[in-house]
């Protein structure tokens, strides 16, 4: 499941709990120490049975709860009992932020460039220029799909390059020839510390651009008004 899938199944699952019945069922589930059954839970909310089932597997469905089954009376073997479908608050975090935010992979790369800086003695801004260009490189090359080739010409290269760069909450959009990026994912950070996000957004996708060499797109700084500080187009061609 890619990011924006993630994305849409979190505000799903969010919005199932608008439902006041649902929500009832999923805070007493998630108050409780143990996995709790579709009995225990319509017991302590007052639904019947029943109803008690649909609901709990919608909030399953929709990735707020998980499941397993075991016997509630902890013996085994014959004479111990039916399984129950006992459920739980999925261990996942469920975060939904519109537009698209990436600050936990901007915290993944400080996180990386400070930890190497310590044992190099470079500068920890330097090694996150680094850090973000060699993931960049990751999530825009061939390792993304087994079944991807190398883009044929400059048009299919900056199509993928988009692709990728829309899958993080950059939202591309044409304009005047060239390509904006409409959204910051980093867009608290670059408000507070702008140097320093811009370099990092720049830096990554170059390296996107260059996974995607000969033809990945010319990649370059011009910072405007309400959009990302990086602009893309295809290169020339001779």
């Amino acid at each position: 499941m890619d990011g924006r899938e993630h994305l849409e199944r979190d505000a799903a699952g969010i919005g199932a709990l608008a439902d006041p019945v649902r929500r009832r069922l999923y805070e007493y589930v998630c108050a409780q120490p143990a996995p709790v059954s579709r009995d225990q839970a319509a017991e302590a909310v007052g639904l019947p049975h029943h109803q008690a089932k649909f609901q709990l597997d919608r909030l399953t469905a929709d990735g707020l709860l998980e499941t397993h089954y075991a016997r509630l009376t902890g013996r085994s073997g014959p004479g111990a009992g039916r399984t129950s479908k006992l459920y739980r608050r999925a261990r996942r975090d469920i975060a939904v932020s519109l537009p698209q935010r990436e600050y936990e992979l901007a915290g993944q790369l400080m996180a990386r460039a400070i930890a190497l800086s310590a044992v190099s003695g470079e500068p920890a801004v330097d090694v996150l220029n680094r850090v973000a260009h060699e993931y960049g490189r990751t999530i825009g090359g061939p390792a993304r799909g087994a079944s991807e080739r190398p883009p044929a010409d400059a048009a299919a290269a900056l199509d993928r390059a988009l692709a990728v760069l829309r899958e993080y909450g950059y939202e591309p959009r044409a304009a005047s020839g060239e390509v904006e990026l409409a959204n910051c994912p980093f867009h608290t950070l670059a408000r507070e510390h702008t140097e320093l996000a811009c370099h990092m957004n720049h830096a990554l996708i170059t390296g996107v651009a260059a996974a995607l060499a000969p033809h990945g797109p010319d990649v370059r700084l011009s910072p405007g008004p309400d959009r990302c500080c990086v602009v893309l187009k295809a290169p020339a061609t001779l």
